[in-house]
């Protein structure tokens, strides 16, 4: 992978390095996933071209609530948050995917410069190109990057009044730990700015289990396309008719779970390794984590964040986190 900062000044995308003969770090950390006990794959995965595609039409059904009470929010609360944010000279869209969230804001943040990251270099380019169509007037600086790594940015984006966008409680992915060390990563990037943060909220398991398993399985091909994306990248052999999506709530760590489960014996190879998996045996894919309010408040301090404020929807399911570095 290209730093960002690396690149040259100017330029207005900046997207990752083609594959080059030795062995790739993504490469290794896949390995080290499937070897492991349990068996796990990094949730970045899921995102490829396909991925993605699929993962904004998992936002479309009636059981998947997070992007539309998300909206709502945004909708009943648009101009308090867009007071409460102030001034912003760049937009900076974590996980941006199609863009659809960070535009929906644009009227009212009225960025001067829009930056969305996404780990799908493809996906992500085809939302700017329509972008730029729409909003000729607006900087707009794609960067193809692995959130995992080091959150470099571009000299050429200001470090003045700086708003980290983390829409669809995409922090919920993250261990807390883990999360705690990207909200810090995130606030020495924007020091005299601050960050909107989406966050999922507690809630009954029998809303929380059909968001993430739903009647027409587009979950659970959006969760066995991991599997095509790993051969790819590690010239594996998973067949994604040896496995099916298991999705549960894990209530004693407050998160939901994704995983695949192999539905008889099945051997996986690799160049220079393979695994055993036997029935029932699952690979971890993603998790969760959902907050109480008082409880991503607390996060947000540990990060170093201050003038904390929340707004949620009419039921109290999903909150909007503003907070200042």
């Amino acid at each position: 992978m290209v730093s960002p900062s690396a690149l040259p000044a100017g330029a207005d995308s900046y997207f990752l390095a083609p594959p080059s003969a030795s062995p790739r770090p993504e490469q290794q950390e896949l390995r080290d996933g499937l070897l492991d006990n349990p068996a796990h794959i990094d949730p970045k995965f899921l995102y490829d071209a396909l991925g993605s595609s699929l993962f904004t039409a998992i936002t479309q059904l009636p059981e998947y609530y997070p992007t539309r009470c998300e909206a709502e929010i945004f909708e009943r609360h648009g101009q308090d948050i867009a007071r409460r944010v102030g001034p912003v000279q760049a937009m900076i869209d974590l996980g941006a995917g199609d863009c659809a969230k960070a535009e929906r804001l644009f009227a009212s943040l009225r960025p001067r410069h829009y930056v969305p990251i996404d780990i799908s270099a493809d996906y992500l380019q085809s939302a700017v190109r329509r972008l730029r169509l729409s909003y000729p007037d607006l900087r707009i600086t794609p960067i193809g990057l692995d959130l995992s790594q080091a959150l470099a940015l571009p000299a050429e984006i200001a470090p003045e009044q700086r708003l980290f966008f983390y829409p669809g409680s995409s922090i919920g992915n993250l261990d807390p730990e883990a999360a705690l060390a990207m909200l810090r990563r995130i606030r020495r990037q924007c020091v005299g700015g601050g960050l909107l943060v989406g966050v999922d909220r507690v809630k009954p398991r029998q809303v929380l289990e059909p968001a993430y398993d739903d009647a027409l399985h587009l979950t659970a091909a959006f969760n066995l396309n991991v599997l095509r994306h790993v051969n790819r990248v590690l010239g594996s052999d998973f067949d994604v008719d040896d496995w099916h999506h298991v999705a549960l709530f894990n209530s004693d760590r407050s998160r939901i779970e994704m995983h695949l489960q192999a539905r008889h014996p099945v051997t996986v190879t690799w160049p220079g390794d393979a695994r055993h998996f036997a029935p029932g045996e699952r690979i971890h894919t993603e998790n969760s984590y959902k907050f109480a309010p008082q409880a991503f408040a607390d996060l947000l301090g540990r990060a170093g964040f201050n003038n904390i404020e929340h707004w949620s929807d009419s039921r109290g399911w999903f909150s909007v986190f503003s907070a200042r570095a």
